[in-house]
């Protein structure tokens, strides 16, 4: 049998659980059918959708746009679309940070990228950047238009995490070749491990990534 205390502790998450609006319930049917549609690059489908009045900046219950949303899934055509619609607001977030930039930087689509920023995407962002996203991806193209762009280039994430620091662990080389290039600062630490890019680099079992990194150190310290 409970005791008294547990019964209140139940009590109160089944009457949370009760009281908690329904996010599913809270979408209309085109709602519904929008992200769908995003989804499978359904164009003429979120066309009629938004030509029937829905907001091209509406979001699902998770809380991602439908820009993002078309992005996370490759959706090239419906991105497009969507970006063409007035309004939309291309530096929306979803929860965990994302932006439809960083997403297109992630998937590599160069042109989505160069599309983005022509139209006025921001590469620098507090927190995550598209620069992460494209160090974790590996794509050494992407990352140099972002940083033609410029990228901060040491921009570091909500735990303090640098693009470096991404590619190593990811064991993504020639990320880690380019950036230190360009002058990514290796000897940064990040500010939940505190660790740095060649440290990150080793405790991921990628001793080959710590190595050039150490030696990109030594060698600038002769000069």
């Amino acid at each position: 049998m409970l005791n008294l205390s547990k019964r209140r502790l139940l009590l109160a998450v089944l009457a949370a659980t009760l009281t908690m609006p329904s996010l599913a319930a809270e979408q209309t049917d085109d709602e519904v059918d929008l992200f769908r549609a995003a989804q499978l690059d359904n164009v003429s489908g979120v066309k009629k959708l938004l030509e029937r009045g829905l907001s091209p900046n509406l979001r699902e219950p998770g809380g991602e746009t439908a820009l993002i949303v078309a992005m996370r899934y490759e959706a090239y055509r419906v991105a497009t679309l969507l970006m063409d619609q007035p309004g939309i607001d291309l530096e929306a977030k979803a929860p965990n940070g994302n932006t439809a930039l960083m997403m297109a930087a992630f998937r590599q689509s160069k042109a989505t990228v160069l599309d983005m920023l022509k139209r006025g995407a921001q590469v620098n962002q507090k927190g995550w950047a598209a620069l992460h996203y494209a160090a974790a991806a590996g794509s050494t193209e992407i990352t140099n238009i972002l940083l033609e762009h410029h990228a901060y280039i040491d921009a570091e994430s909500p735990s303090g995490m640098t693009p470096l620091m991404i590619a190593a662990r990811e064991g993504q080389e020639k990320i880690v070749e380019l950036l230190l290039e360009q002058g990514a600062d290796a000897t940064l630490k990040d500010g939940g491990f505190h660790q740095t890019a060649a440290e990150f680099a080793t405790h991921a079992d990628k001793p080959w990534i710590a190595q050039t990194i150490n030696a990109h150190l030594a060698a600038k310290a002769k000069r």
